[in-house]
């Protein structure tokens, strides 16, 4: 028997375990005398133990740990009749609990459902999950994470990613560049002469 199938149900008193669960109730089984039944919810609530919580004078505590420090206690249960007798068990199993807000009522019932449980050896202990082992993620450098080029026709494409392309506009500069940067004709940096045009020949005196 799971505690996390245990609940407390309006109107009904003891604890129930969940069997089955249905769109307008749950089919429970009661800790007392073993009886099943149709719960509807919408005349009951069912409240599941493990998600109940006790007032303290910090934060609020799970039923839980209330039932564990009682089953660790060698103090005798109270008589549940006895509201005195309730207040001073609890405030020797559970001096943090807030005693203005937590009443005699549900002192009553906790004793009554602790015994209910130990009965049927239900284990409301919270199980501890197994801690997960930290995975250390592996960063990848800007250049690990864009996406590699696709090899294009005659060539690596990561060697023609890194090669610059040039626009016609970049071409026709570096044209005109080309064409200022070429070298003179004579050693010494001038420009050569241009040639003369060839003299016109006079004609002949007849």
């Amino acid at each position: 028997m799971e505690y996390s199938r245990i609940v407390a149900v309006t109107g009904l008193p003891g604890l129930y375990e969940i069997l089955s669960s249905k769109s307008d109730g749950a089919i429970v089984r009661s800790l007392e005398d073993g009886s099943t039944k149709f719960v509807s919810s919408r005349v009951h609530n069912l409240s599941h133990l493990e998600s109940i919580e006790i007032y303290t004078t910090g934060e609020n505590v799970a039923l839980s740990d209330i039932f564990t420090a009682m089953k660790n206690s060698s103090e005798a249960l109270p008589d549940v009749k006895d509201n005195k007798a309730l207040k001073g068990y609890f405030e020797k199993v559970y001096p943090e609990m807030d005693f203005e807000r937590v009443y005699t009522s549900d002192m009553k019932k906790m004793v009554n459902w602790s015994v209910a449980l130990q009965k049927h050896d239900v284990d409301f202990t919270p199980t501890e999950q197994p801690e997960e082992e930290a995975v250390e993620a592996e960063v990848e450098t800007p250049e690990e994470k864009a996406p590699k080029a696709k090899k294009a026709k005659g060539g690596d494409a990561e060697e023609n990613a890194e090669k610059p392309v040039k626009t016609a506009t970049a071409k026709k500069a570096a044209a005109k560049k080309e064409s200022a940067d070429a070298p003179t004709d004579s050693a010494e940096g001038k420009e050569a002469p241009k040639k003369k045009a060839p003299a016109k020949k006079k004609k002949a005196e007849e």
